[in-house]
């Protein structure tokens, strides 16, 4: 593949990595829970990689021309992301010694992940759209190679970003209890938020 067409997808691909979103939200709330960011974004990492596989293999496509199986995968993600949500605004995470003590689920945290990002149809949505405009037909590798490379690019810069937001609000929160509560309210005020508006979108269709 072209330096210059995987440098142009990284670009592109970088901007939609550090704005924050539900996979943010779900980093943020791994670390203010102690020792389970990692697990946490490997499960997010994971769900991205279950997207990739699925356009590559061109099952996307074919996905992304029956409205309803859309339609279905759109409710099915946005209610998960509302469960998590609410839980999140009635459970704000309150770090202290007790919590820190004990060893949350790291299986838990890594499916719940896998589940926040492969449910997420924007994820989904994303790769369908953005994978194969970066792909040469001419190229040496076949179209799917080049679009399992893409992914697997994109994925390493989500691991990046989200291992140092998952850690910074282990370091930062940790400590201070009132504002790890308000972050933690805020991100599931976040998921609530994105799975409204999933599923208003639906509605409005």
């Amino acid at each position: 593949m072209p330096v210059s067409i995987v440098a142009a997808f990284w670009a592109v691909s970088i901007l939609f990595v550090i704005t924050p979103g539900v996979d943010w939200a779900y980093a943020i709330a791994a670390g203010m829970q102690g020792r389970v960011v990692v697990p946490a974004v490997a499960g997010l990492l994971f769900g991205h990689l279950t997207a990739t596989l699925v356009v590559a293999a061109g099952v996307g496509a074919l996905v992304a021309s029956m409205p309803a199986m859309l339609t279905i995968l759109t409710v099915i993600g946005a209610a998960y992301l509302l469960w998590i949500g609410i839980n999140m605004l009635r459970h704000p995470a309150n770090p202290s010694a007790a919590s820190m003590a004990s060893t949350p689920s790291w299986r838990r945290w890594a499916i719940k992940g896998a589940c926040v990002s492969g449910l997420n149809p924007k994820v989904f949505l994303l790769f369908l759209a953005l994978l194969p405009q970066f792909t040469d037909k001419t190229a040496a590798w076949s179209i799917p190679a080049q679009i399992m490379a893409l992914g697997l690019i994109h994925i390493f810069s989500c691991g990046v970003v989200y291992l140092c937001v998952g850690f910074s609000a282990q370091t930062v929160l940790q400590t201070r209890p009132r504002a790890a509560r308000l972050v933690s309210r805020i991100s599931g005020a976040a998921m609530v938020l994105i799975a409204v508006l999933l599923i208003a979108e639906q509605v409005v269709r």
